[in-house]
């Protein structure tokens, strides 16, 4: 036998083993981490966190393997709003179900973003993969794999193995959470939707329709370029708008436009729609 099929028997013996005891655990409440531990084994991830997103519920962290180098302090700061610029929450949000490397769902720009330097590059992570998958109408789970050691990354060979495994992941996660993905009582029906409707609304009672447009963008990890193209305008008139609205806001840089966000979002007892910025400054 080759190195090749014996690394292929290999991965099939621990992912076999593995499997069985996921398996046997669905349902209780040590799930989640042999999920996480398997998939860790399978690609070398360094840690694991699952985010379960039910139908009208705030994120619920359901497994947290925190980095040798910390990161718990900034789950707050996700649970909290900052989710609603995480790659991997959008793509659910939108129904974009299956397995991605960060590099697949994450914008041009997403390093430059401030929702990457306060939450995610805090929290050890330097790579990011993993799994959107459907738990039931409008709910769904992340489960997330990074790699958190210096210039670590996931591999092509490491994705195309979460990737092959996808049927069997989605079959025992809807398994686990599905029964609970419509509990949801009706006082928090959509309760996620108005929280995407404050974000796309941020700034729309203080800038015209174009300068609200461009700061949506530039939370989100837009590039000038990439927002210039979405826009169909060109990219000094992206960076006119950038700056006349910076100005607006009473703003100089993309961290205090992260952080006036999260904080007029926060200071709303009960959001009802429109500009959390109208009551807020």
């Amino acid at each position: 036998m080759n190195s090749t099929n014996s690394n292929t028997q290999s991965l099939f013996n621990r992912f076999s083993h593995h499997a069985a005891e996921l398996v046997a655990s669905t349902g209780n409440n040590d799930f989640s981490g042999k999920l996480i531990n398997m998939l860790k084994v399978l690609t070398a991830a360094n840690d694991g966190t699952i985010f379960v997103y039910l139908e009208g519920k705030m994120p619920t962290v359901e497994y947290f393997d925190p980095p040798d180098k910390g990161g718990s302090i900034n789950l707050d700061i996700y649970s909290k709003g900052a989710f609603l610029l995480d790659p991997y929450y959008l793509a659910g949000f939108d129904k974009q179900y299956g397995c991605f490397s960060l590099k697949e769902l994450a914008p041009n720009a997403f390093k430059k973003t401030e929702y990457y330097n306060t939450y995610f590059r805090l929290s050890g992570v330097h790579d990011e993969c993993g799994y959107v998958l459907p738990i039931g109408d409008n709910s769904f789970v992340n489960i997330s794999l990074n790699k958190t050691t210096n210039k670590d990354k996931f591999y092509k060979k490491d994705v195309n193995i979460l990737k092959d495994i996808l049927p069997f992941i989605q079959s025992i996660t809807t398994k686990h959470w599905g029964n609970g993905s419509n509990d949801a009582p009706a006082s928090h029906k959509n309760l996620r939707k108005p929280l995407q409707s404050a974000l796309d609304c941020f700034g729309n009672s203080i800038l015209t329709e174009r300068e609200s447009q461009v700061i949506n963008k530039v939370l989100r990890g837009y590039s000038t370029k990439a927002m210039a193209e979405k826009l169909s305008i060109s990219n000094e008139t992206v960076k006119l708008h950038k700056k006349h609205a910076y100005a607006k806001l009473d703003i100089n840089s993309q961290s205090e436009l992260f952080h006036l966000f999260l904080d007029s979002l926060m200071s709303v007892d009960e959001y009802k729609g429109g500009d959390t910025l109208s009551d807020y400054l």
